[in-house]
């Protein structure tokens, strides 16, 4: 029987592969800013995106943010759903009349994002804001949530 060893991946490999899919995202990048670009992705064309968002937590409550950039807040839906946040909307495009666009990058249409919350949190005391193209949603955690400091007695 024929014993053969582990031997871990060369750095260069995993260096070679990094290279080979930069190369190919460059190859991509150009083929969208070519001729034939606005042809592959006509503005409006991707319907779905999906906007960054970072969740913090604390002792109290969680905190979730969210980059809207040229949202207005009717624009904005946010639900409870018993440990899921759901926070939706719609980024509608501008019309430019007469204009013609050589270049589109910006998303348009609707999305949706989903936040599976650890704990329990109060539906009635949960605060939404939005400035500056930034949402802040603000949902308090429950009593039963909040961790305990337990005292040690001494026997």
């Amino acid at each position: 029987m024929e014993t053969n060893r582990y031997q871990p991946y060369l750095q260069s490999d995993f260096s070679a592969a990094f290279n080979r899919l930069a190369s190919l995202r460059e190859e991509m990048d150009r083929l969208f800013e070519s001729p034939v670009g606005p042809i592959l992705r006509p503005p409006g064309s991707l319907r779905s995106w999906s906007p960054p968002l970072d969740v913090y937590e604390d002792k109290d409550s969680f905190t979730v943010l969210l980059d809207l950039p040229g949202l207005k807040r009717q624009d904005i839906e946010i639900t409870l759903r018993e440990q899921n946040l759901v926070i939706s909307g719609e980024r509608r495009a501008e019309e430019n009349k007469g204009e013609e666009g050589f270049r589109a990058e910006r998303f348009y249409g609707g999305f949706q994002r989903t936040v599976k919350l650890p704990a329990q949190v109060e539906p009635n005391k949960v605060k939404a804001s939005y400035q500056d193209g930034i949402l802040k949603v603000v949902l308090p955690k429950a009593e039963a949530a909040k961790p305990k400091q337990i005292a040690v007695s001494a026997d």
